[in-house]
This record gives C-alpha cells, structure tokens and sequence, in this order.
C-alpha cells in the first residue's frame, strides 16, 4: 500500500511538472529569441483561466480548452507588436519593469471585471470519479490534464523540429546574426512566438483552474515556479525545459509524500544543486540576442 501511495506521489509529480511546463516553455521560448524576460508571463495564465470560467458557461469545458488559449494568442499578438518589439534591442531592465508594470495592471484589472473574490471552476462532469488499477487510484480529470500537455508538448516539438519555421526559430536562438545574414527577418517568427507561448499559459489556466482555483493573484503565485523550471532546464534547450519541469514535479511530489512541509523548498533546493555543477541549467545553451 505504501508503494502504491508513492506511486500516487510521483504520477502526481508528473502532473506538477506538466503544469509547470506549460508555462516554462514559453517563457523559455521567448526569452531564447527575443532576450525579454517576461514578467507579464503569469498574467496571460490568470486571464485564460477567467476566460475558461465564462466561456465553459456558454460552450463548456471542451470549448473552454480551444477558445481561451486563442483568445489569449491573439492578445500576445499586439502585446508583442504594440510593447514588447520595442525593447529587444534596449537595457533588459527595462522590458523587466515594461512586464512587471503590466503583470500588476492586469492583475487589477481582474479585479475590476471579475472581482477580488474566487470564482467558482469546477471539474467537467464527464471527467469526475477515479480511474482504478488493482489498488492504485487516480483521478480521471488528472489523467485528462496528463493527455493534454503530452499533446501539447508533441505539438510544440513537431512545430520547432519538423517545420522550416522552427528551424528558423532556432537558428534564430542560438546564430541570430547568421539568421540576419540570409535575409530573414525574425520579427514576424517572435509574433508567433509569443502567441504560442502566452496560449501555452492560457493552456495551463484553464486546465489547473479546477483544481488550483481562480483569483487575481494566481498568475503571481505560479511565476516563481515557472522561473526556477527554466533555470534549471537551461536557456535556449526545448528538452531543457522538458526535463527540468518533469524534475521538479517528481522531486516536489515526493518530497510532499515524505515531508510535506518541505514541499516548495524542495524545487528551490533542487534549483541550487544544479547551479552549483551546471551553471548554464541542465541543457543549457549559449545564446545570442537578435537585434
């Protein structure tokens, strides 16, 4: 019984690093590119899962998991043309200060339309009850979120290994001058970029929104974490990231199992470990910023 409670913990841990890596991966992906570290990264997570909340009203949950990540693509869309273009080339504080002040106006924003109490998200009823396998159980909405970020993240591999656009993406990440060379123009490829990767965030709202809540301060709470998976995963690597998300899950759950109140000091532990032998993160590249 205990080994299967462990197992629980780790399948569980699998599920936290998927989490995690919905949101690492495109903060990863634009910060490779564009050399912005975007703080407003948390935000687009919150508004996708507000816009979960009202669209699941209207076309349920199936709807909810299409329409939010589109809706929230298309506004890093003019975030990237109308504020973030403007700072690839400038002092990174200052597109770290342009993401923190948006990051607080959206959050206040929230609070504005939606108000500072939580709103109610529940699990899809088609997806409720446990799923059993001799004496280990789990979730069946767990198992959903599961199939979702694997499709996810073979989707996102396909597009960045198989297609002309991603070899230019990372060509882009790690010989941007090169890139330049050949007389390609990356701006149009950091749009797309950023839409992907601020839907990936929106992604993760609305599928966590049943199980870790709704309220203004979540994009907040989740950042810390999203940071410390792409540390960890090293900049510029899409396994990297894969692996560092799946780590820290794992390393987390476990941890919780054994000791729970170590928990989050776990993954920040995990973080020093590997910084001490691998400065640049587990797969880790050098980069160069595109002007």
């Amino acid at each position: 019984m205990e080994l299967v409670f462990l197992l629980e913990q780790v399948v569980n841990g699998l599920l936290i690093g998927g989490y995690y890596l919905l949101l690492a991966l495109g903060l990863s992906l634009i910060f490779s590119l564009g050399g912005v570290v975007n703080l407003a990264h948390g935000a687009f997570y919150a508004l996708g899962a507000y816009l979960a909340v009202e669209i699941t009203k209207h076309f349920g949950f199936g709807g909810a998991i299409i329409i939010s990540p589109l809706i929230v693509g298309m506004l890093g869309i003019l975030f990237e043309r109308f504020l973030l273009r403007r700072f690839y080339s400038a002092d990174p504080i200052l597109s770290l200060l342009l993401t923190f002040g948006l990051a607080m106006v959206a959050e206040q924003l929230i609070r504005m339309f939606w108000g500072a109490s939580p709103l109610p998200s529940s699990i899809p009823t088609a997806f409720k009850g446990q799923v059993v396998i001799g004496d280990f159980l789990y979730s069946r909405y767990r198992l959903l979120m599961l199939a979702v970020v694997f499709v996810a993240l073979t989707g996102i591999w396909l597009l960045l290994n198989k297609t002309s656009f991603g070899r230019v993406v990372r060509a882009g990440v790690q010989k941007p001058d090169m890139v330049a060379v050949l007389g390609i123009r990356l701006q149009p490829y950091m749009t797309t970029i950023v839409a992907l990767g601020v839907g990936l965030a929106a992604l993760a709202g609305v599928l966590f929104a049943p199980i870790s809540g709704v309220h203004p301060a979540m994009g907040a709470e989740i950042m810390t974490a999203a940071f410390v998976v792409v540390v960890i995963g090293g900049l510029g690597s899409f396994w990297g990231v894969v692996l560092a998300a799946v780590l820290v899950g794992v390393v987390r759950g476990i941890t919780v199992h054994f000791y729970p109140a170590a928990g989050e000091a776990s993954i920040y532990l995990l973080m020093l470990l590997v910084l001490l032998f691998r400065p640049r993160g587990l797969l880790g590249e050098r980069i160069e910023r595109f002007e």
